[in-house]
């Protein structure tokens, strides 16, 4: 980067106008005194590779990228992390100062960073965790969960062919369960992930039965409109852990603007608060 010029980054998205990022990075570009700017760009898919080239000569130094972009951008970036690889998706750029793009995904490092902040007495080998959905959240929550230690994954989804293209992806520590049979998987769950949209202001309720719930199990659920989600409150009743879906946004945000702009944001309440 020229040293006269300001830092530029974003985020990349059809539709943009409801994300969260613009305001989390500004909150901390004002915090640090960065001189820099993050900003949000609609860009519709026939646009993204043109847009994504061109970005780097305006002065940016990367970006996020979000829904329907996060697969179709790791066939435009020069060169994709093993991580993003493996989970079939990226949400975060860097340019180099040659124009390079590399594509990264740091959902995996926001999920468990927020869990062990928001559980932190959750040991991954204590026991296999329930995961709804198989979209790439889920993917990003089923790696960064292997890698921590979780010795046994039951996957459910409403189309169980996808789950089964995501268990082919990991492995043997991950089992296909009928999404009819999502509430039996939970009772002797230490953990149960819920990584789908069910639930979110505005989308279907996530009717799975949630009797199975109790003291000994830590719930979270990537949804964070409502903050509290009714899987949330009912696994509050049921005496567990709960971990809301807020930190991940935040945490995953924290590797991006520390490449970006060279200083190590923290998450804390008045991050919370700035998204909120």
């Amino acid at each position: 980067m020229t040293e006269n010029r300001i830092p530029l980054a974003g985020v990349i998205g059809c539709p943009i106008a409801h994300s969260k990022s613009p305001q989390l990075h500004r909150h901390w570009l004002k915090t640090y005194g960065v001189d820099g700017h993050y900003m949000p760009m609609h860009v519709e898919p026939e646009d993204l590779e043109s847009v994504v080239r061109m970005m780097p000569r305006m002065g940016f130094v990367g970006a996020n990228v979000t829904i329907p972009h996060k697969q179709s951008i790791m066939e435009i970036a020069d060169k994709v992390t093993d991580r993003a690889k493996l989970m079939g998706a990226a949400n975060t750029l860097i340019f180099h100062e040659d124009g390079a793009i590399v594509a990264d995904n740091t959902d995996g490092y926001g999920f468990i960073t927020n869990l062990h902040e928001g559980a932190p007495d959750w040991d991954a080998k204590s026991g296999p965790a329930t995961v709804f959905g198989a979209g790439g959240a889920s993917r990003a929550v089923i790696a960064s969960l292997i890698e921590a230690g979780v010795p046994e994954i039951r996957l459910t989804n409403r189309t169980r062919s996808r789950a089964k293209e995501v268990a082919q992806t990991f492995g043997s520590k991950v089992t296909v369960v009928d999404w009819v049979q999502a509430g039996n998987v939970i009772e002797d769950a230490s953990l149960v992930v819920n990584t789908t949209s069910l639930g979110m202001t505005g989308q279907r309720r996530l009717r799975v039965p949630l009797d199975g719930l109790h003291s000994g199990i830590v719930v979270t659920d990537l949804v964070y409109t409502p903050l509290k989600t009714e899987l949330l409150q009912a696994a509050e009743e049921a005496g567990c852990t709960v971990v809301d879906g807020l930190g991940m946004l935040l945490h995953q945000a924290v590797p991006g603007f520390e490449r970006w702009f060279g200083q190590r944001p923290e998450v804390n309440s008045a991050a919370r608060d700035a998204i909120l």
